[in-house]
């Protein structure tokens, strides 16, 4: 309350949300893992898989995963969160940490601001390849941001726009979804009759998270998803959308490492030399008047200087003539050489002396007779 008696309107900022400690997903030894019997008849050591017999696809044998990650359950604090481990748990993402608060890994949604330490490696702390592998599984590469996921094997229900929903309602859990000008007005696009749908998330961080959260899971009818990353769109419009929001993503990163008084001083240089005015903020002045004219009805400052540049003529410049062996522009680089070397105080080279002069004609002094009485 004022001491004048006005009174005043509190405002009471909302309390952050405090986590509390992530739980154990599941229990030491609860979770067996399950295989399909191999019909294979030779094992590879090099591929580390089996070869031969009538399988055709290594996710056709796929189980279902025993265990699902619920974000707003399963978040909480570990010990990363006093260490300063940016990493998140892998087995957190899969809903099988049995570890809980006791993790050396975070147990939360990855924060798409915080930098990780090696752009070289996933939020889980995996290394990345240079290229994809053949089926587009695995970590994936660091030569590409791809934020968009490969959902296969899932059956469709209804029209297009129905299955979309389903799939937006079970991957935005785990990310925020690109927002695009579909129906839907999001990022999912399925291929009806194909069991084939594509996933593009706002950050990649999001898409990491995504394809290791939902690997093996179900959406409504009891499938089993194959979700992998996808393939580079060939469409040119989203390819020259990408190159220019990689664009604007490097120059806002340059310009938050950047001095701000640094950017201030740059762009009132430029204001200069354009002949433009900028305000307090250093934001240019738009002027009332009528485009191209400044207040007094005058062309601006910028065009009457290109105006009296042109009036003025210049003479035509003629090609310097070369002199000699050397050109012009070489008798000019070592009189400034010189003059460099003069303000150094340098001393002049003494000239070497010339060798003696080759006698001419035939010196047959120097040989012995052919004669046997010398």
């Amino acid at each position: 309350m004022a001491s004048n008696g006005a009174e005043t309107a509190v405002v009471t900022k909302p309390k952050a949300k405090k986590l509390k400690p992530a739980r154990k997903q599941v229990k030491p030894g609860e979770v067996v893992k399950t295989e399909t019997p191999q019909t294979g008849k030779e094992y590879n050591i090099w591929y580390n898989k089996w070869a031969g017999g009538d399988r055709e696809d290594n996710y056709s044998n796929k189980v279902k995963s025993q265990t699902r990650c619920n974000i707003k359950r399963d978040s909480g604090l570990t010990r990363a969160n006093t260490t300063g481990m940016k990493y998140t748990c892998l087995f957190f993402a899969r809903g099988c940490c049995p570890y809980g608060w006791e993790c050396e890994y975070r147990h939360m949604l990855p924060d798409p601001n915080d930098t990780l330490p090696d752009s070289s490696k996933d939020c889980f702390a995996r290394d990345k390849f240079a290229d994809y592998r053949d089926d587009m599984g695995g970590v994936g590469s660091f030569n590409r941001q791809n934020r968009t996921l490969y959902v296969g094997r899932i059956k469709e229900t209804g029209n297009g726009l129905e299955t979309e929903e389903v799939v937006r309602r079970h991957f935005k859990e785990f990310g925020e979804i690109e927002r695009d000008d579909s129906p839907s007005t999001h990022a999912v696009k399925v291929l009806q009759y194909r069991s084939v749908a594509f996933v593009t998330y706002k950050y990649e961080i999001h898409a990491q998270f995504a394809k290791e959260a939902m690997a093996c899971q179900s959406l409504d009818n009891d499938e089993i998803l194959n979700v992998r990353w996808a393939t580079e769109d060939p469409n040119p419009v989203s390819k020259v959308a990408e190159k220019r929001r990689l664009e604007e993503m490097g120059q806002e990163a340059i310009k938050a490492r950047m001095d701000p008084r640094i950017v201030d001083a740059m762009r009132a240089v430029r204001a200069l030399e354009d002949g433009d005015i900028l305000d307090d903020g250093g934001e240019l002045v738009q002027e009332q008047a009528d485009e191209g004219d400044d207040a007094d009805g005058q062309p601006d400052t910028k065009r009457r200087k290109v105006e009296q540049e042109e009036a003025i003529p210049q003479p035509p410049q003629e090609p310097p003539q070369p002199a000699g062996l050397l050109s012009a522009d070489t008798l000019e680089g070592l009189k400034y050489f010189a003059q460099i070397r003069q303000q150094n105080g340098a001393m002049p080279a003494k000239p070497r002396a010339r060798p003696p002069a080759a006698p001419t004609g035939l010196s047959l002094a120097d040989y012995g007779s052919d004669d046997d009485d010398d």
